[in-house]
């Protein structure tokens, strides 16, 4: 309880021939061999650890758990006000997960991790619901389910996408019954990266979002890639 899978972070090899095949090995694109560096687009990355025991040099490897990051393009000054961070009622939407993300999710309310500690409850009505918390890739079955929740919240309202699927499809994409990622249909505040995020990145998520947490340390990522 409570350990990190951990994840690969952008490294730098002693030959591009390393990094092409870092990225090589990668089976949902999450790394970019850039000459002799390979980046790792974390909203990506499904933790299959081919990365790290698959090849012969090894990708760089964080094993913390302090991973959550604003959203790019709608993440920005989307910190909920002062008011919020000691009392934040969370609504959850399984948008089409397997299981997993939701399963860590619903760790945060068990005696070890004690959400409540720290201000966060969840609630089954989105009219109470300040952050929006979706697992998983958003269904054709659940996509109108999931706007008519945002549609319903009050104004301060915020998402989040936990676990890769929610951020980037994950290995599922996008297909006539799958939409993608969250952000293919609302905005996304937060993203916590993890296939799945243990339940300490999760509240590292919950925690940025309120201000009492500073977002994981930025890097170049691979990004553009389908």
């Amino acid at each position: 309880m409570g350990v990190s899978p951990g994840r690969p972070v952008n490294t730098d090899f002693s030959s591009p021939d390393e990094a092409q095949l870092a990225a090589a090995i990668c089976p949902v694109n999450a790394i970019l061999a850039q000459g002799k560096s390979a980046l790792v687009d974390p909203g990506k990355c499904v933790h299959c650890l081919r990365c790290r025991w698959g090849i012969p040099t090894p990708m760089n490897w964080d094993a913390g758990y302090e991973w959550a990051r604003p959203s790019a393009g709608n993440g920005e000054g989307a910190t909920f006000p002062a008011s919020f961070s000691k009392s934040l009622h969370i609504m959850v939407v399984d948008a089409g997960d397997c299981g997993a993300c939701l399963h860590e999710v619903k760790q945060l309310n068990n005696p070890l991790y004690n959400m409540h500690r720290l201000g966060f409850f969840f609630t089954a009505t989105p009219r109470a619901a300040d952050l929006l918390l979706v697992v998983g890739p958003v269904s054709e079955n659940m996509r109108g389910a999931l706007q008519k929740s945002w549609e319903a919240m009050p104004s301060t309202r915020r998402v989040m996408a936990v676990g890769s699927c929610a951020i980037s499809g994950g290995v599922f994409g996008r297909s006539f019954m799958c939409a993608g990622g969250v952000g293919s249909v609302l905005p996304v505040n937060f993203e916590v990266p993890g296939n799945p995020p243990p339940p300490l990145a999760i509240l590292h998520g919950l925690l940025m979002a309120t201000g009492r947490k500073p977002a994981t340390k930025s890097e170049p990522v691979a990004e553009g890639r389908s």
